[in-house]
C-alpha cells in the first residue's frame, strides 16, 4: 500500500489568521507588555545581597538584643544634624545595654561588699535599762517560800547595761577565699561594662550605615524615575510621531511606574531605619535628624592576622572579663575547700553596767572561740563538687571565647578584602552600564532598536547601583566588625571613619 501524502496548507486558513491578528493588534500589544513586565517583576524580585531589612536583627549582638534598645533621652527642638560619631556618643549614654551592664557593675560591688563583711569587724551597742518584780513560786521555788514564811514577790529592782560588742574573724580561709572570689567578680563585671562600650558602637555603627545606604537607594531610585520618565517620553513621542509601535511606549510606561514604586519602597525602607537608629540610640520619641555622614570608601592599611590576634587578645575585654571569671571560680573553689579548715573568731564587749545608771561601773568580756568542723553532713563536699563544675564551665568559655576571637578576626578580614574588591568592580560596573544605558537609548532614537534594549540596559545601572551601594555598606560594616573584633571600637571609629 502507497503511503498516504500529507495535504498541503491551505492558502485561505493562513490569510484568514494574519487577517484576524491584522484586526486584533490589541492581541500582540497585551501580550508583548505582559512578557515585559513580568521580566521586569522577575528582575526586582531577586534578592540583592546587603539590600535593607528594616527591623532585622543586630549582627554581633546574638543573645544580648538590650542593646537594640535604649532609653530616650529629652526633645531636641528642630531638626538634628547626626553624625556617626554623635550617634555613637548618643548611644553610650542611653544605650540600654550599656545602662543594664552598669547596673551589673554596682550589684557585683554590692556582692563583694557583702563577703568582706565576714571579715571585716562587727561593733554594735544595744544598751537597756529594766525594771522587775518576780514571784519566787513562778520560778519554783515554792517550798522555799513556806518554809521560811517568806514573801512570794521580790522586787521592785532595776538593771542596767550599756555596752559595745565587737566581733572579729581573725582567720576564716573561707571567707578569704569568697571575698578573694568576689574581687574578681567585680573585675569581671567592669571589663563587661567595657565590652558593652564596644557591642553599642557595633550596633550603633550597623544601624547608622544601613541608614546611610537606605538614604542612598532613596537617591539612586529617583535618578532612575527621572531616567525613566525621559525614556518613556522620547517613546511616546516616537510612537505620535509613527516611527514607533504603541508597545514601545507600553514597555516604557511599565518600567517608569516599576522605577516609581521602587523609589515609594526606598523612601519607606529609610523611614523605618532611621526609627531603628534613633531607638538604638535613645533619642526622644518624635524626635527629627538628618544623617550628616555619608558613606565614603575609606581604605585602612593592611594588618596580618597575627598581629590581629595579639591585639585582640590584649584588648578584648570580654576576654578579659572571661579570664577573671575563671579566677572568681578558682578561688570559689578554694572558699568551698576551706570548709573543712578550722576558723578562729573573736567576741569582746565594754561599757557601763550596774541596778541603775547612777550607779553603773565598768563591765567588760572577751572571749575567743576555736570552730572545729567534725562532720558536716557532706554539704562542704557537696560545695566543692558544684565550685568544680563551676570551675570547668568558666574554663570551656574562656577556651570558646578564645576561638571566637580568632574566627572574628579571620572572617572580619576576609569580608573585608572581600567587600573592597568588590567596591571597585562595582564602581566600574556603574560606569559600563551607563555607557550600555546611553548607548540603547542613541540607537532606539535613531529607530535602531526597541525599547526592549532600553529596558534591559535600565535595569543595568539600576543592578549596578545597587551593588555598589550594598558592596559600600559590606566594606563599612566590616571596618567596624574589625575594630569590635580587635577590641578598640570607639577609637577604631574615630581613626577609621573620619566622616564626610
Amino acid at each position: 500500500m502507497l503511503p498516504r501524502a500529507e495535504a498541503p496548507p491551505r492558502k485561505f486558513e493562513s490569510q484568514e489568521t494574519a487577517l484576524r491578528l491584522s484586526h486584533e493588534p490589541s492581541i500582540l500589544l497585551l501580550a508583548g507588555v505582559l512578557l515585559c513586565e513580568a521580566a521586569t517583576v522577575l528582575a526586582q524580585t531577586e534578592i540583592t545581597p546587603g539590600s535593607s531589612t528594616p527591623g532585622q536583627a543586630i549582627p554581633g549582638t546574638t543573645g544580648v538584643s538590650n542593646f537594640a534598645g535604649s532609653v530616650p533621652a529629652k526633645l531636641v527642638p528642630g531638626v538634628l544634624p547626626l553624625s556617626l560619631q554623635d550617634a555613637i556618643d548618643r548611644g553610650l549614654k542611653q544605650n540600654l545595654g550599656l545602662l543594664l551592664s552598669s547596673a551589673d557593675v554596682r550589684s557585683a560591688r554590692g556582692q563583694r561588699w557583702e563577703q568582706l563583711s565576714a571579715l571585716l569587724p562587727h561593733v554594735t551597742a544595744a544598751p537597756y535599762v529594766a525594771e522587775s518584780k518576780i514571784n519566787v513560786d513562778e520560778l519554783g521555788f515554792g517550798g522555799v517560800v513556806s518554809a521560811f514564811h517568806i514573801s512570794p514577790s521580790i522586787g521592785p529592782f532595776s538593771y542596767f547595761d550599756a555596752r559595745a560588742n565587737l566581733t572579729q574573724s581573725l582567720f576564716d580561709w573561707k571567707s578569704i577565699s569568697a571575698a578573694r572570689a568576689a574581687n574578681q567578680s567585680v573585675k569581671s563585671a567592669s571589663y563587661t561594662f567595657k565590652d558593652a562600650h564596644d557591642l553599642v558602637v557595633l550596633a550603633v555603627g550597623y544601624t547608622y550605615f544601613q541608614a546611610i545606604a537606605d538614604e542612598a537607594r532613596i537617591e539612586t531610585a529617583a535618578a532612575q524615575v527621572e531616567t525613566a520618565q525621559a525614556v518613556y517620553g522620547q517613546a511616546a513621542d516616537q510612537v505620535k510621531a509613527g516611527t514607533s509601535p504603541d508597545i514601545d511606549a507600553l514597555r516604557a510606561k511599565v518600567e517608569l511606574q516599576t522605577r516609581e514604586q521602587q523609589l515609594i519602597q526606598a523612601k519607606n525602607n529609610f523611614a523605618i531605619q532611621k526609627l531603628t537608629v534613633a531607638h538604638v540610640i535613645g533619642l526622644a520619641p518624635g524626635q527629627e535628624f538628618d544623617l550628616t555622614d555619608k558613606s565614603p570608601y575609606q581604605p585602612i592599611e593592611d594588618i596580618t592576622v597575627d598581629e590581629a590576634l595579639k591585639r585582640a587578645y590584649a584588648s578584648r575585654s570580654d576576654y578579659q572579663a572571661a579570664m577573671a571569671d575563671v579566677r572568681a571560680a578558682e578561688f570559689s573553689r578554694k572558699a568551698a575547700v576551706a570548709g573543712y579548715f578550722p576558723s578562729l573568731s573573736l567576741d569582746a564587749d565594754y561599757g557601763l553596767g550596774g541596778a541603775h545608771p547612777s550607779n553603773a561601773t565598768p563591765v567588760a568580756d572577751v572571749h575567743g572561740t576555736l570552730t572545729i568542723p567534725i562532720f558536716t553532713g557532706g554539704s562542704v563536699h557537696g560545695d566543692v563538687v558544684q565550685a568544680d563544675a563551676r570551675l570547668e564551665q568558666s574554663r570551656e568559655r574562656l577556651e570558646n571565647l578564645r576561638a571566637q576571637i580568632d574566627s572574628d578576626i579571620r572572617t572580619a578580614l576576609l569580608n573585608l578584602q572581600s567587600s573592597a574588591d568588590q567596591v571597585n568592580v562595582a564602581r566600574s560596573n556603574i560606569d559600563l552600564a551607563e555607557q550600555t544605558l546611553t548607548q540603547s537609548r542613541d540607537r532606539f532614537t535613531a529607530g535602531v532598536t526597541d525599547t526592549v534594549e532600553v529596558v534591559q540596559s535600565q535595569e543595568l545601572v539600576a543592578s549596578a547601583h545597587e551593588q555598589y551601594i550594598s558592596s559600600l555598606y559590606n566594606y563599612n560594616y566590616a571596618k567596624i566588625s574589625l575594630v569590635r573584633a580587635l577590641g578598640i571600637a570607639e577609637e577604631g571609629v574615630k581613626e577609621y571613619f573620619k566622616g564626610k
